[in-house]
C-alpha cells in the first residue's frame, strides 16, 4: 500500500539534496534545495514556523514529495536550478527578461570561432558578456578584429556543422577582403584565440602589456613587420581600454549585485555588474516575477545563484558585493569555491567605494522598474477589452466602439426636464466627461423632441470645437428615440461620423439604422453587459440632476419666498432639519436658536399663518 505524507518525510534523508513538492495531479509546486532534507521538508508542515499566506497556501495543496540526494550543497544548488528551468513550479520565483541580450561566442574545438549571437546553444561555446547594449558589443568586435585580425563574421543557424556543434567555416565578407583568418597556423590561431578571450574576459592591462613585450622582442630579432603589427594591435588595446568606464580603483575582478522591489508592480529587478580591473565591463538585468510575500533575502539568492548556474557567468571573480544579504549562503559559497579552485567572499558592503558600487547598481534596478511599470501601463492603455471586440461584431460597427456616448432623459410629468451623457472608453467609465442638460426648447413631457434637442447640442459643439467623434453613440431607448436622434444628426449634417445605436430596455433589444428588426445579443454576452451597464449610468446620472434641479426649485418656491430668508438661510435650514415638512414642523424655540429672534418667527409665523 502507498505511504502517507507525513510517513514518506519521516523516512527522507539527512544529506543535502533537492526536494520537489507536487499537487494531487502531480503538478509541480516548488523545488528547493536543502543540507538536510528531511529537516528542511519537515519544517514546511509545523504549525510553529511562522510562514506568509502564500506558503501556507502552497502546503495546503501538497500531496507528495520527491528527493533527490546529492554529494554536496553545491551539487543541489545546479540541480536545482536546473529542475526549476524544466518545470517552472507555480511557488519558485521566476525570471522575465525585458530583452534578448547580446554575447559574444568563443566556440570549442580546435579552431573556434568569435561571433556576436544572441541565443546561447549548450554545446560547450563559451559566452562573453551580456552587453547592455549592442553598440558595446559592437565596439569591442571591431577591437578584436582590428587588434588581432580575426574573422568575427556573425554566423546564422544554417551555418551549424550538427555533427560537431559548431560553425562551420564559410566565404565571409573579411575572405573577400582577403582578410580573413581561416588559413592562419593552427599555433598562431590558438594564441590569438587566448589574447581574444582575455581581452573579453576585461583582464585588458595583463594583455596590453603581454603585447608590448612581443613587440620588444620582435624589434629586437629585427622582425620588423612583425613588431608593427603589434605595435597596431597594442595601440588598438590601448584605444579600447581608455573608452571603459572606471568603476574603481582597484585591479580586482568583482560581480556586484543588486535588488530592488517595485511591490505595485508585484516584480523586482536584479542587475548584475561586471568589473574586471577596476572596470566595468557588462552588466544586464532580470525582472523577478511570482515574488509576492517573498522577503528581499529569497529573491537575492535566488537571482545570484541562478546566474552562476547558468551559461552567462563565465570566469569566477575575486569577490562578490551584494545588496542584500541572502539566505543561506553555504551552497554559494562551496560552489564559488569548487568552480574557482579557492575561497570567493561573497559580501554586502557597508561603506566606501564599495558601497558606492551597490548604490549605483540599485538605482539602475531601479530605473529598470520604472520603465518595466510605464511599458505595463501603457500595453494595458491600449488593449482592447473582449467586450468591445464583441460589441462591434455583434452589431457590425463600422470601427471598434473604443469611445461609446450614451445619452437619456429625465423628468416627472413634464416637469424639471434633463438630460444626460456619459462616457465610457475601452469599457470604463470616463466621469470627468458626463455632460448634463437642461432641456431648452420642450414643453411637458415629450422624450423624442428631448433626445432630439441634446443630440444636437452635443455635436454641434463637437463639430464647431473640432474634436474626435465618440465611436458609438448609444441611445437609451427603442426605435423611436434612435430616430428622434438621428433627425437631430441629419439637421447638423453629423450622420455618418458615429455609428449610432438605440437599447430598449424591456427585452433588451438593440436598434439600429435602417433595420426594422431588432438585433438580441446573448444575455451572457459581455457587450451586452457593456451596453447595459452604460445605458444604467446614463439614467443614474440623468435621474440624479432631475432630482437635484427639483430640490432647488422646492427650496426657491417654498423658502426663499419666505421674507427674510435668501439662499444662504435656506440651505441652513435645510441642513439642520433635513427637509422643508420639517421645518415646518419646527417649534419657536428651535428656529429662533438657530436663525435669531426675528426671522426664526418669520419661519415659525410663515408656516403657521398658511393654516
Amino acid at each position: 500500500m502507498p505511504i502517507s505524507l507525513e510517513e514518506k518525510i519521516s523516512h527522507l534523508p539527512l544529506k543535502p539534496g533537492v526536494y520537489q513538492f507536487k499537487d494531487s495531479r502531480g503538478n509541480y509546486l516548488y523545488v528547493g534545495k536543502a543540507k538536510r532534507l528531511r529537516n528542511r521538508v519537515r519544517s514546511y508542515f509545523q504549525s510553529s514556523r511562522s510562514h506568509d499566506g502564500r506558503i501556507r497556501l502552497m502546503v495546503s495543496k501538497i500531496e507528495d514529495v520527491d528527493v533527490i540526494v546529492t554529494d554536496s550543497e553545491a551539487e543541489a544548488l545546479i540541480l536545482e536550478n536546473n529542475l526549476i528551468k524544466k518545470h517552472q513550479p507555480r511557488y519558485n520565483i521566476m525570471y522575465r527578461d525585458d530583452k534578448s541580450y547580446p554575447y559574444i561566442c568563443v566556440t570549442p574545438g580546435g579552431r573556434p570561432r568569435v561571433y556576436p549571437t544572441r541565443t546561447i546553444i549548450r554545446d560547450g561555446s563559451r559566452y562573453y558578456g551580456p552587453y547592455d547594449h549592442v553598440g558595446h558589443m559592437r565596439r569591442m568586435l571591431e577591437t578584436i578584429r582590428k587588434a588581432f585580425g580575426l574573422c568575427t563574421c556573425a554566423v546564422s543557424p544554417k551555418m551549424i556543422d550538427k555533427s560537431r556543434g559548431a560553425p562551420k567555416w564559410h566565404s565571409c565578407f573579411d575572405d573577400y577582403l582577403k582578410n580573413c583568418s581561416g588559413d592562419w597556423d593552427e599555433e598562431v590561431y590558438r594564441t590569438t584565440i587566448e589574447k581574444v578571450e582575455k581581452l573579453l574576459s576585461g583582464k585588458t592591462d595583463d594583455l596590453i602589456r603581454e603585447v608590448k613585450e612581443e613587440m620588444q622582442i620582435a624589434s629586437e630579432a629585427m622582425d620588423f613587420e612583425e613588431a608593427a603589427r603589434l605595435r597596431d594591435s597594442m595601440i588598438s588595446l590601448q584605444k579600447y581600454n581608455q573608452k571603459m568606464k572606471i568603476v574603481a580603483n582597484k585591479d580586482v575582478h568583482r560581480d556586484v549585485f543588486a535588488l530592488d522591489v517595485d511591490e505595485e508592480l508585484g516584480e523586482a529587478c536584479g542587475v548584475l555588474f561586471k568589473i574586471r580591473e577596476g572596470k566595468l565591463i557588462g552588466k544586464f538585468h532580470r525582472f523577478l516575477k511570482n515574488i509576492e510575500g517573498t522577503p528581499r533575502p529569497v529573491m537575492m539568492q535566488s537571482f545570484v545563484e541562478d546566474y552562476y548556474t547558468s551559461q552567462l557567468a563565465g570566469a569566477i571573480p575575486d569577490e562578490v558585493y551584494l545588496s542584500d544579504p541572502i539566505e543561506d549562503d553555504g551552497p554559494l559559497l562551496e560552489y564559488l569555491w569548487e568552480q574557482r579552485g579557492k575561497k570567493v567572499p561573497v559580501l554586502v558592503p557597508q561603506i566606501g567605494e564599495k558601497k558606492q558600487l551597490i548604490r549605483m547598481a540599485v538605482t539602475n534596478a531601479g530605473l529598470n522598474l520604472g520603465e518595466r511599470k510605464l511599458e505595463k501601463q501603457k500595453a494595458e492603455k491600449e488593449r482592447i477589452p473582449q467586450a468591445v471586440k464583441d460589441l462591434k461584431q455583434f452589431l457590425s460597427l463600422s470601427r471598434l466602439p473604443r469611445r461609446i456616448e450614451c445619452f437619456d432623459n429625465s423628468n416627472i410629468q413634464g416637469s424639471d426636464p434633463v438630460a444626460s451623457m456619459v462616457c465610457f472608453v475601452d469599457g470604463q467609465p470616463r466621469k470627468s466627461e458626463y455632460k448634463r442638460f437642461r432641456i431648452r426648447t420642450v414643453t411637458g413631457a415629450d422624450d423624442y423632441a428631448s433626445m432630439k434637442e441634446i443630440v444636437m447640442r452635443r455635436y454641434k459643439r463637437i463639430k464647431r470645437e473640432k474634436q474626435q467623434p465618440p465611436d458609438l453613440i448609444l441611445i437609451d431607448g427603442g426605435k423611436g428615440q434612435l430616430n428622434a436622434a438621428l433627425e437631430g444628426l441629419r439637421e447638423i449634417d453629423f450622420e455618418g461620423h458615429s455609428d449610432v445605436a438605440g437599447l430598449a430596455k424591456r427585452l433588451e433589444e438593440v436598434f439600429l439604422p435602417g433595420r426594422a428588426d431588432p438585433v438580441m445579443i446573448p444575455k451572457t454576452s459581455s457587450a451586452l453587459k457593456l451596453l447595459q451597464r452604460a445605458r444604467d449610468e446614463a439614467h443614474r446620472f440623468a435621474i440624479t440632476y432631475h432630482r437635484k434641479k427639483r430640490s432647488d426649485r422646492t427650496l426657491k418656491t417654498e423658502l426663499t419666498d419666505i421674507e427674510g430668508v435668501g439662499d444662504k438661510t435656506a440651505r441652513k435650514l435645510l441642513s439642520e432639519f433635513g427637509s422643508v415638512s420639517k421645518i415646518r414642523e419646527a417649534g419657536m424655540e428651535e428656529l429662533t436658536d438657530l436663525l435669531g429672534a426675528v426671522t426664526g418667527e418669520r419661519v415659525y409665523r410663515h408656516y403657521r399663518d398658511e393654516t
